[in-house]
């Protein structure tokens, strides 16, 4: 069942079985709210066990171009077009947010940008490999991002 998330009352609504529930839920919602504002976009997950097909397009990017397969178990996902972009979404129960931006006309505007929730650890299959800049959102306390840069065509 999808949920549209609500950034003006964060709720954990999907997140429970996180560990860091609440900050996870913040950066859920801080996704919403850039959304709202910037394309009048209504944020809406749905459970990761509905949406295979997203899991695995999200999946088979980060294994072909970065070799990277997350061992955290995955709560969410979102995947809709604004505009000339398609974004995906995965949030994982360790905390982490993953989206990927694709743009459908422009080749040199295509990435995976990486979250981190406030209060976990750098998940393993990113230690060292990326370096994380911080950013304070109210909602979602101190976030760490990083990204890179698609080089192949999905």
């Amino acid at each position: 069942m999808s949920y549209i998330v609500d950034f003006k009352n964060v709720s954990t609504v999907g997140l429970d079985t996180s560990p860091v529930a609440e900050a996870l839920a913040g950066l859920r919602a801080n996704e919403a709210r850039y959304f709202m504002n910037k394309y009048k976009h209504e944020f809406t997950v749905v459970p990761a066990s509905e949406s295979q097909e997203t899991l695995d397009y999200v999946n088979r990017i980060l294994k072909e171009e970065r070799g990277i397969e997350f061992s955290s178990k995955p709560l969410e996902t979102s995947r809709f077009q604004v505009e000339n972009i398609n974004w995906t979404f995965v949030f994982y129960e360790d905390g982490l947010g993953v989206n990927v931006l694709y743009t459908i006309d422009d080749p040199k505007k295509r990435a995976v940008g990486f979250k981190l929730s406030e209060g976990m650890e750098i998940p393993k299959e990113l230690e060292g490999k990326f370096k994380f800049a911080r950013q304070k959102s109210k909602l979602a306390g101190t976030i760490r991002g990083s990204f890179f840069v698609i080089k192949g065509e999905y």
